[in-house]
């Protein structure tokens, strides 16, 4: 697959989201300094079946990966719907924003975002419940994320005595 060098000016898709992570330990003017000159990159809306090797094939399409993190349910350990993917240079890392950012894996539209770099602990949910914040509060049926969001869950188990929760 040829991929063709576009200008920075000309594609908007690489620029910076308005998005900021609330837990950077430093200053915004820091946090936006990584992000102008980071080779990695936060991939969200995974289903929570894609393998490391389906991300690897996709992404390798735009260059050469130096590692992936799976996103890890903190409690379970098992995969819950993000990753981050690290490139060796910056070029390759825009070509993908460009290239990749909103297409299909796995019968999902991913979703790529610049990441200021990976630090050891991020590869875990945040939600209280382990997995991601967006999928506690998330009220339709995802089965690609595990089904309902997890506070409706909670709404519609059947608690022990044979009654349905409300």
């Amino acid at each position: 697959m040829a991929l063709v060098k576009l200008n920075a000016s000309s594609s908007p898709s690489i620029e910076l989201s308005p998005y900021r992570d609330q837990h950077f330990k430093g200053s915004r003017a820091e946090q936006d300094r990584l992000l102008r000159n980071s080779t990695t990159l936060y991939v969200g809306n995974l289903s929570f079946y894609t393998t490391e090797e389906q991300i690897y094939e996709l992404f390798s399409k735009c260059g050469d990966i130096r590692r992936i993190i799976m996103g890890l349910d903190k409690y379970k350990k098992t995969p819950c719907g993000f990753c981050f993917v690290e490139y060796y240079q910056r070029s390759d890392a825009e070509n993908c924003m460009r290239y990749i950012n909103g297409t299909r894996l796995d019968d999902r539209i991913i979703r790529t975002d610049w990441d200021a770099g990976f630090i050891e602990g991020r590869q875990y949910g945040r939600g209280k419940t382990g997995g991601q914040v967006r999928d506690e509060y998330r009220s339709d049926f995802d089965s690609g994320r595990g089904g309902y969001g997890k506070i409706i869950q909670q709404k519609v188990t059947p608690l022990s005595d044979g009654n349905f929760g409300r």
